[in-house]
């Protein structure tokens, strides 16, 4: 019996070394599934990371060229507005000037109705219609009203 609990104390000797063998293989074979697993899961990692920098540098370019065309509507509204400011400087300049030729030419109306009033009508008018007299006229009782056409230049 000894004998025989001998050899099988020898075979399952070998049977554990077969055994440890074969775990040691499939320990192996996992190991190495796993690390193509982490590998590929890394490349997929760098691959989305760079399809994200590409997007960024894509949106970055994008914004880059609204961000010029605003500078540029910005600069064109500027130069319009500008041009608006001085033409309406002008426009109020020759405003005040007709104003005031406006407010003399009633004063100049005031005095020749005072006057037309105090000397009656002296001034004959010819036959032939050269000299007139600019107290018969109608229009003289008048005030001179500002137009849209008087402001135009």
């Amino acid at each position: 019996m000894a004998s025989s609990s001998g050899t099988s104390s020898g075979s399952s000797l070998l049977q554990n070394s077969g055994s440890e063998e074969d775990l040691q293989a499939v320990m192996d074979q996992r190991k190495r599934k796993r690390m193509i697993s982490n590998r590929e899961s890394a490349r997929r990692s760098r691959m989305r990371k760079q399809k994200h920098l590409d997007d960024l540098a894509s949106q970055v370019t994008q914004l880059r060229k609204e961000n010029q065309q605003i500078i540029t509507s910005v600069n064109i509204t500027t130069q319009q507005y500008l041009s608006v400011e001085a033409e309406n400087s002008v426009l109020r300049a020759q405003m005040g000037e007709l104003s005031n030729r406006l407010e003399s030419l009633n004063e100049i109306i005031e005095v020749l109705n005072a006057n037309s009033a105090a000397f009656g009508t002296t001034f004959t008018e010819p036959s032939n219609g050269f000299f007139f007299n600019p107290l018969s006229m109608s229009y003289l009782n008048q005030q001179i009203m500002p137009s849209a056409d008087m402001l135009q230049c």
